[in-house]
């Protein structure tokens, strides 16, 4: 069993930064993508960004990029996340989840094990 564990929300005001912290333990088998998703209230869950399973690639939604990075930590089985120029549309709660295989999916429906989520909250 894969358990996963969010830090690091908060309130910020719009232009700020916040960084999310996501620790994973328990086995798991194969190769692995290790990766963040937002959902804002009576929205679906959306995909934020992810690292490839051989961390030699990531991917970003379009919404995100050049604001976010993502990044991982191999040895302590941690993914973070940065969250820079914040935007009041950020606002969503946030989730670290894992999929098996080497590539991200955009769709949640594709990964098995989630944290319990943290809240984000951009104020303008």
């Amino acid at each position: 069993q894969v358990q996963l564990v969010e830090s690091g929300g908060g309130l910020v005001q719009a232009g700020g930064s916040l960084r999310l912290s996501c620790a994973a333990s328990g086995r798991t088998f194969g190769p692995y993508v290790m990766g963040w998703f937002r959902q804002a209230p009576g929205k679906e869950r959306e995909f934020v960004a992810a690292f490839t399973s051989s961390g030699d690639g990531f991917y970003y939604a379009n919404s995100v990029k050049g604001r976010f990075a993502i990044s991982r930590d191999y040895a302590k089985n941690t993914v973070d996340l940065q969250m820079n120029s914040l935007k009041p549309e950020d606002t969503a709660v946030y989730y670290c989840t894992i999929r098996a295989g080497s590539n991200p999916s955009t769709r949640h429906k594709d990964y098995y094990y989630w944290g319990q989520g943290t809240q984000v909250t951009v104020s303008s």
